[in-house]
């Protein structure tokens, strides 16, 4: 099966239009884990345009997780997430303008922590539901789909 090298794999877009909210947020996480690292190798062997690129395609991840976030459910859950992604968002900008790798190592252990802990919750959850766990998350999720599919193409 031959694939353009800059279009979305058919397989990760079909997972991603199937996933649960909480599986598409565990997905998020990951794309953006991958971009980070691919920044930062970009970053270690001066291609400045690739790790700009990955850079970019991180940021707009996280920005998708703060957005994403659904106050009404656990406003104060919510708020301290969302300065998280802020202060992660803040440390991926830094390291594309300063060309650093430190920033992005930052970054990548706070969203390796986030993804452990978001893996946890979930199994938890469906540990307590028997694997029918129900989401409070907003049904509409359109929005991280799409992040999700443009950023985890099969070249990115």
């Amino acid at each position: 099966m031959s694939q353009t090298p800059t279009g979305p794999n058919p397989y990760l877009r079909t997972k991603i239009m199937t996933a649960s909210p909480q599986e598409l947020r565990l997905l998020l996480y990951e794309g953006a884990i991958k971009f980070c690292n691919q920044a930062k190798t970009a970053m270690l062997s001066e291609d400045h345009e690739a790790g700009f690129n990955a850079l970019m395609r991180a940021q707009k991840i996280v920005l998708e997780l703060s957005t994403s976030l659904n106050h009404d459910v656990a406003p104060e859950l919510c708020e301290k997430l969302s300065a998280l992604y802020t202060y992660i968002y803040r440390l991926l900008v830094n390291a594309n303008m300063q060309r650093q790798v430190k920033p992005v190592d930052e970054a990548l252990d706070l969203l390796e922590y986030e993804r452990q802990t978001w893996q946890m919750l979930m199994e938890r959850l469906d540990q307590e539901q028997g694997g029918d766990a129900v989401s409070d998350m907003p049904q509409n999720i359109a929005g991280a789909q799409q992040t999700a599919i443009s950023s985890l193409s099969l070249n990115g």
